[in-house]
């Protein structure tokens, strides 16, 4: 995703510059053929969280944290899924042993998952005055989630409204056109008899 695609969104234009100004991106090569930091701009990617996929794996107990842009439409009923995934996180029950670095959720096949509870009460401040609980927090990601893995879908779901009254106008002028040149041999009467 990058900063461009959320003109309109989420944030002004002007906001989005500002935001994307406050990272330093790594461009290059220059003149000389080596490369250099600059101040983000709109056309540049949303930073990821790890530099390379080892930095990713050592912050996370060993385990490379999973992209979850698809993961709404690569699981049966995903929102759902990641609504539940990202609230479900309780005590283990009585019986089910934890190895040390994970953390039971019922709804995380097989029940451990080494990715610690992202979300806690109060993790931010909404501008309106929502609070901040793990639920309205869980439900944000999800439909940020949801609209990452089809930023498109809005203009589609417009370009067929469009498509669809082309269809209708096309099928009724061919209708009128049928009608029309098939009008004279429809009302014509032939006889045999002299």
């Amino acid at each position: 995703i990058h900063y461009r695609e959320l003109v309109g969104v989420t944030h002004t234009t002007a906001e989005l510059i500002e935001m994307a100004a406050e990272v330093d991106v790594v461009d290059g090569p220059n003149d000389e053929g080596e490369m250099f930091e600059r101040p983000g701009k709109l056309t540049d990617a949303l930073p990821k969280p790890y530099p390379n996929e080892e930095a990713g794996r050592s912050a996370n107990g060993g385990a490379l944290p999973p992209d979850l842009s698809l993961m709404v439409k690569a699981r049966h009923a995903g929102q759902d899924y990641l609504f539940s995934l990202l609230t479900g996180y309780c005590d283990a029950p009585e019986g089910k042993p934890m190895m040390p670095g994970l953390y039971y959720n019922p709804y995380f096949p097989g029940g451990a998952i080494a990715m610690p509870p992202p979300l806690q009460d109060g993790g931010i401040e909404y501008e309106d005055g929502t609070p901040g609980t793990i639920s309205q927090q869980a439900k944000d990601v999800v439909q940020f989630l949801n609209w990452c893995a089809e930023p498109e879908a809005d203009e589609r779901k417009k370009s067929a409204a469009q498509y669809m009254m082309v269809i209708a106008f096309t099928a009724v002028m061919s209708g009128y056109y049928k009608r029309f040149k098939w009008s004279p041999f429809k009302t014509r009467s032939i006889t045999y008899l002299k």
